[in-house]
């Protein structure tokens, strides 16, 4: 493959020659042109199978990142030809490492656009698409226009909203059924059919909980770098910026806390504040390993062939991979959860005692590995219970903290959850015992 690119790169009749050259997808074609033991039944073969992957499908890539960049190599290679790619990220010195279609002059360029140009030179005759910006900006018809969306986020936020998007798609007409393939730095991949498979909303009580600094730790005696960084983020910044949430997608919110963080770590003699772990710390992000990025994005993209094209079944529907000390994979079905807040019927139950708060009923809420949330605000159909913001509300709001939930409710009143880390609203039915 990698003469042949030279070649192609050579002029305009090489490129033409390389591009009618259809033994370039030989080592594709042979799953492509007959059946095998566990071919799928909707399968086709031959030219019309091979044309809707080529010529027909439109795929999306959310993250350009060290999956991302896998992940269109993967797909370009496959013979997917029409690609496209979003992410919102600039290029960081880190990312050279394990981010191998960026080079040191790309530094401080979009990751979208310099991973399209990459792949469209490495690889003649794929167009690739790219977006720089974020995945909340673009409305539901633009989403609806693929026909398989493959996730290689570092973000749970971004997984949370993009599948919240696809479920409610899906939802409002069965011709939107996009299915949605994630996959995870840290080993797994799974294949989400909304409406029909669980979603990622789901497993969220299986993610791990961020770690959590004591606030007397971060305001008095700080000794890490991490304690700097969640000073900055949980205390300066409500501090100088009362009406302004911290958006850690924010280029510019991230500066200011850098910055912010750097001084107290000088004031406290703590090395080690840099600008990608403030972001690391601020979003959660866990470093990754460029062994797993490539295993977990070959899988992501196994699977987005066997969907394009039936040639196998596709994963059913979740799949870990285990590299700590062998390799090692474990896959199975993850079920449906039926008081899911965004693929699910049902309310979600509460059980609290008579003598419960209001806070204590937050607190408990905050604490539930299923719902991964941070700063609710409680309502019933008669109005709020608890916002944290805005400062009015919340001022008119906080004497609630203290009374009993029980005297704040009537019978049968249910009690609707926001928070910025959920995708939608979320509906809980107390019950007192």
């Amino acid at each position: 493959m990698t003469a042949a690119v030279a070649n192609a790169n050579g002029g305009p009749s090489k490129l033409t020659s390389y591009l009618a050259d259809e033994t370039r997808f030989a080592h594709i074609d042979k799953v492509l042109d007959r059946r095998g033991p566990w071919t799928d039944e909707r399968f086709v073969g031959g030219k019309e199978t091979k044309d809707f992957l080529r010529t027909q499908s439109k795929i999306l890539v959310i993250g350009a990142g060290g999956l991302g960049c896998e992940i269109l190599q993967n797909l370009a290679l496959s013979g997917f030809n029409n690609i496209h790619v979003i992410d919102m990220d600039t290029i960081d010195i880190s990312n050279l490492n394990r981010q191998f279609l960026f080079r040191e002059a790309d530094v401080g360029k979009s990751k979208a656009l310099c991973a399209a140009e990459f792949v469209m030179k490495r690889v003649p005759g794929v167009k690739v698409t790219a977006y720089h910006g974020k995945i909340q900006d673009h409305p539901q018809s633009f989403y609806a226009q693929f026909n398989i969306v493959v996730a290689g986020l570092d973000s749970i936020s971004a997984r949370r909203w993009i599948n919240a998007t696809l479920v409610q798609m899906a939802q409002e007409d069965e011709e939107n059924l996009k299915p949605l393939i994630d996959g995870g730095f840290k080993g797994q991949a799974r294949v989400i059919l909304p409406t029909v498979t669980s979603c990622y909303e789901c497993s969220i009580d299986m993610l791990t909980p961020p770690t959590a600094f004591p606030i007397c730790t971060i305001a008095n005696t700080p000794r890490l770098p991490e304690h700097c960084i969640e000073w900055a983020s949980v205390l300066e910044w409500p501090k100088v910026f009362k009406d302004k949430k911290l958006d850690t997608d924010d280029p510019d919110h991230i500066e200011w806390l850098y910055r912010q963080a750097s001084a107290r770590a000088a004031q406290f003699k703590i090395e080690g504040v840099t600008w990608a772990l403030t972001q690391g710390v601020v979003k959660n992000i866990i470093p990754a390993i460029a062994s797993t990025n490539a295993i977990i994005a070959a899988s992501c993209c196994n699977e987005a062939l066997k969907i394009a094209t039936a040639c196998a079944p596709f994963l059913n529907n979740y799949m870990m991979y285990v590299g700590n000390d062998s390799v090692y994979t474990y896959t199975f079905e993850h079920e449906k959860r039926p008081e899911c807040p965004v693929c699910g019927g049902e309310s979600l139950t509460a059980d609290v005692g008579r003598d419960w708060t209001l806070e204590r009923f937050i607190d408990s809420l905050i604490a539930r590995q299923d719902l991964q949330i941070s700063r609710p605000s409680l309502s019933t159909s008669r109005g709020a219970l608890y916002w944290p913001s805005p400062p009015d509300v919340h001022e008119a709001t906080k004497p609630n903290l203290e009374k009993l939930l029980v005297d704040l409710l009537i019978e049968d009143d249910g009690i609707t959850v926001l928070d910025p880390a959920l995708p939608v609203s979320l509906s809980i039915t107390v019950n007192f015992l």
